[in-house]
């Protein structure tokens, strides 16, 4: 009884979440009504023809990384968590360091290790469950991607007792 009871108290929490939030249209809001929502971006990352990227970064602790793309005249073209499994999911073989850090933002941890010659990034990705805590790592031999894997904490950063849930992004005509 007490876990459907805590499933419950977590839907109704996470979908609260999300219906707070003003929904992001792309072509219609705008870059200040993004800052008057999530406040200023850890950086603003410059694109082709005048555009740029809004970065919230949440790395070494949090869970997500919210990518919001705006025009040369401050229209949001797409908004998307950096750190979501659809977004995990385009790391592939061969991508070099920039590409990856273009891609999923500020990582958490650099480690070499020389034995395999790797060095791994990683960062802190949404998970559910007590007591775990989930990395998403990518490994790079001389620069380029080599593989990706995940890697679990028992305990997790904050002592194993919370359940985080992804970053709810309220865009429903972006690309995730």
């Amino acid at each position: 009884m007490g876990r459907i009871i805590g499933s419950v108290v977590l839907a109704v929490a996470v979908s609260g979440c999300a219906s707070w939030l003003p929904v992001i249209e792309p072509g219609a809001t705008t870059e200040a009504e993004i800052q008057d929502t999530y406040g200023r971006p850890s950086f603003r990352r410059p694109e082709p023809e005048g555009a740029s990227t809004l970065v919230y970064a949440t790395q070494p602790m949090g869970i997500s990384c919210l990518m919001v793309e705006v025009d040369a005249s401050g229209r949001v073209l797409n908004a998307r968590d950096a750190l979501g499994d659809r977004n995990l999911a385009r790391v592939e073989v061969g991508m070099t360091l920039a590409q990856i850090d273009r891609l999923l933002g500020p990582h958490r941890t650099e480690v070499f290790f020389p034995l395999s010659g790797e060095w791994v990034w990683d960062w802190n990705v949404p998970h559910f469950g007590p007591g775990i805590a989930t990395r998403f790592n990518v490994h790079f031999k001389e620069g380029v991607v080599v593989r990706a894997s995940r890697s679990f904490v028992p305990g997790g950063p904050t002592g194993g007792s919370d359940i985080r849930p992804p970053m709810v992004v309220p865009c429903p005509r972006c690309d995730p």
